[in-house]
């Protein structure tokens, strides 16, 4: 890839964050004023979010917007990952081995119980994994850990479970610290909105559009929290997150922004969320990889980075930050040429390509901070490129509809924007959901990708490890499914009334019981 001399940044987005600024301000104050202002609490933390979970599902925890508020706090994993230190450690289950290549036994902790009085044992382990990856009910989670492959599960006795793989598969106890356990009550043929499980705490009352409370629970196996109950609220602006903050309407506010002046109450944290355009190659002009490449070309990622986000977050080359496994240190961004975009997009044009059909730029509403001015920036640089670029912002469930399969069918060519955050530390999250021509939230792919893929997920180690790099550089050469942006760096608002360090793992695991009153 070569670079020509690069054209002016584009004016609108010069403009940007001066007129931001005055949207912030009104904003601003009629948001907080509506806020139920009160004192802080030493018996409850109060959280401010960038939109309302869309549900509280347990199988449908790994997205962020219900993993924030139910991860660890409402249910919890069998197998729990360390997010410093990327070690598995005992959650409902103490010990987990391999016994053949393809079958693991895990013993189950005793004397935990539900929040509903019944006993957590292997039945309710087996239920779970039964419900959220061998039934039809279509969790997320099916498709982000554990694709297509069904699991054979086992009640050896009231706390030894076995789970048999189809192939042998290195990592099942990280795919299975996504599942959270609930009890086998729940319903295995509909989705509920408020799970039970055996967490910290438990759903006191979720006032629709309004605040969601929960309660500590007596009969809590652990450690009693810090904190009786967490409120949640929601407020989509950033910059009113953080007002709340600083006027003490709210302890902890998330996704915040580095210009919405919070000082020395904001804290930044390694987030592992990288942001990307995924393009839908079975439509016209998408369905060229030159028009694919075209978009990456067209993308000013080092502009977008230093006037959106102020040098904070980090140009991308792929779908994973470092530290990750599998992460290709070795691959560098695609650079800004408009010039070369243009080319070879008049190249496709040529060759009978439909380069005037319209691509639909599908950008999901409070998503993360700026994400509005992100959409608008990236459709001015596409349209430069040549191409015809619809924006369009929606709601997390309008935007759900687009992100996992079954995709809409009579859109046209979309380029949707997605939020990835690999929470397990492993590429194979990453690669098999998004890259596989099955994978739940990938538009297409080949047959000789979706072997290097599945060849990588029986590796270990080493070999495990430059599997991956090598699928990563596939991606980029021969595939080009995605236009990477950025790798993000979080930042929560906290009140200096709150203890609380975040880590790699806040923005999607926001665990209460880790936060304690700072005095």
């Amino acid at each position: 890839m070569t670079s020509s001399s690069k054209p002016p940044f584009p004016a609108a987005l010069l403009k940007w964050p001066a007129l931001a600024s005055v949207a912030v301000l009104g904003l601003s104050g009629c948001s907080v004023a509506n806020s139920d202002a009160g004192a802080a609490s030493s018996t409850t933390v109060r959280v401010v979010l960038g939109q309302e979970p869309p549900t509280l599902e347990a199988c449908e925890s790994n997205l962020t917007s219900t993993g924030v508020v139910v991860r660890s706090n409402v249910t919890e994993p069998l197998i729990e990952r360390n997010p410093t230190s990327g070690e598995l450690e005992p959650k409902l289950a103490t010990e987990w081995k391999a016994t053949t290549d393809t079958e693991w036994t895990l013993k189950l902790r005793e004397g935990v119980t539900f929040q509903d009085g019944t006993p957590f044992n292997a039945e309710a382990a087996a239920f779970t994994i039964e419900r959220a990856v061998n039934s039809k009910l279509g969790c997320n989670v099916e498709g982000y850990v554990f694709g297509d492959a069904d699991l054979a599960v086992k009640t050896v006795d009231a706390t030894t479970l076995t789970v048999t793989t189809p192939e042998p598969d290195p990592i099942l106890p990280l795919r299975l610290s996504f599942l959270e356990v609930v009890p086998t009550s729940t319903s295995a043929t509909e989705k509920v909105r408020e799970p039970i499980g055996t967490g910290p705490y438990k759903i006191e009352k979720w006032d629709a559009g309004q605040k969601i409370t929960l309660s500590s629970w007596d009969g809590y196996w652990g450690d009693k929290p810090a904190y009786a109950k967490a409120e949640y609220q929601w407020r989509s602006e950033s910059s009113v997150r953080a007002a709340m903050i600083t006027s003490g309407e709210a302890d902890v506010a998330m996704g915040l922004s580095p210009d919405d002046n919070i000082g020395d109450l904001g804290v930044d944290y390694p987030n592992n969320e990288t942001v990307a355009l995924r393009l839908d190659a079975n439509e016209a002009p998408l369905n060229d990889i030159r028009v694919r490449q075209a978009v990456n070309y067209a993308l000013d990622k080092e502009g977008i980075v230093n006037s959106l986000y102020q040098g904070k977050h980090q140009v991308a080359a792929q779908l994973v930050p470092e530290g990750i496994v599998g992460h290709n240190a070795a691959l560098k961004a695609w650079p800004f040429d408009l010039d070369k975009a243009k080319s070879l997009v008049a190249d496709a044009k040529a060759d009978g390509v439909d380069t005037s059909a319209q691509i639909s730029l599908v950008v999901r509403s409070a998503q993360f901070p700026k994400i509005t001015e992100l959409g608008q920036v990236l459709q001015e640089q596409l349209s430069q490129a040549g191409l015809n670029v619809k924006l369009k912002m929606l709601e997390t469930s309008q935007h759900l509809t687009y992100q996992v399969r079954p995709f809409p069918d009579d859109e046209g060519a979309v380029a949707l924007m997605t939020q990835h955050g690999n929470q397990a530390g492993d590429a194979a999250f990453t690669v098999d959901q998004y890259m596989l021509s099955t994978g739940a939230q990938s538009y297409f792919g080949t047959p000789e990708f979706d072997a290097m893929i599945k060849k990588a997920d029986a590796a270990s180690g080493d070999e495990r490890k430059k599997a991956f790099e090598d699928i990563f550089a596939y991606q980029n050469d021969k595939v080009v499914q995605f236009a990477h942006i950025s790798h993000q760096t979080g930042i929560i608002g906290k009140a200096k009334s709150v203890k609380y360090t975040p880590n790699s793992s806040s923005g999607d695991e926001l665990r209460v019981s880790e936060m304690t009153p700072a005095n």
